[in-house]
């Protein structure tokens, strides 16, 4: 159909993020150090992103694209169906096979054990087409095992990229300790993205590390 969509003028982008934390639909994602459109179905069309953009890289454009989803609150009354973006099994890091068929060449997601209790969109926004382990650096024990898992996923299995899913509380730090060690270990300069995700589900913002 035909609608309105935003396009982003990657030669104008900084990589900056400031798009990604004000899109409410959760369609933008930073890769490769620039803003990119994810999915034609989770952008409105409505261009909240373009007043955040301090290099005037967005603009909206009519073209042919997939219906909008609203990745919002459903309406009263009516069921709410979300589609699963989980690829493999298991995902709790301890359990995982860091060389299984489904992190070779992958896109990684290691995220805290809360992060997908406290945000409602986390499949759609981090996980399609990515691989998952989840990890608590609190109450996990023998994080030397997974740094060594980390790392072999990274210098074995050759993982494209790694995004670090924290929540904001002080001890999700060591989630991202232990990805940048396992990355030093490896030798391999993988990008590693920090994503700061508040109680309430929020992302508080995205770096690149």
């Amino acid at each position: 159909m035909l609608r309105k969509i935003i396009r982003i003028d990657e030669e104008k982008c900084n990589g900056c993020g400031n798009c990604i934390t004000n899109c409410h639909e959760g369609a933008l994602r930073l890769i490769d150090g620039k803003a990119r459109l994810i999915s034609d179905m989770y952008c409105d069309g409505l261009g909240d992103c373009i007043g955040h953009c301090p290099e005037g890289a967005i603009e909206i454009t009519e073209r042919e694209a997939e219906p909008a989803v609203s990745q919002g609150k459903p309406e009263a009354g009516s069921p709410e169906i979300v589609q699963s973006e989980l690829m493999q099994w298991p995902v709790q890091l301890h359990l995982l096979n860091p060389q299984a068929s489904y992190f070779r060449n992958a896109d990684v997601v290691l995220a805290a054990d809360c992060a997908a209790f406290a945000m409602g969109n986390f499949h759609s926004r981090y996980l399609k087409g990515k691989s998952l382990a989840i990890a608590c650096p609190k109450l996990d024990s023998n994080k030397e095992a997974y740094i060594e898992k980390l790392g072999s996923m990274i210098a074995g299995a050759k993982i494209n990229s790694l995004i670090v899913v924290m929540m904001e509380v002080p001890c999700c730090g060591g989630l991202l300790q232990m990805a940048k060690m396992a990355r030093d270990n490896a030798k391999c300069d993988i990008p590693i993205i920090k994503a700061y995700i508040s109680i309430q589900g929020k992302v508080l913002g995205e770096e690149l590390e």
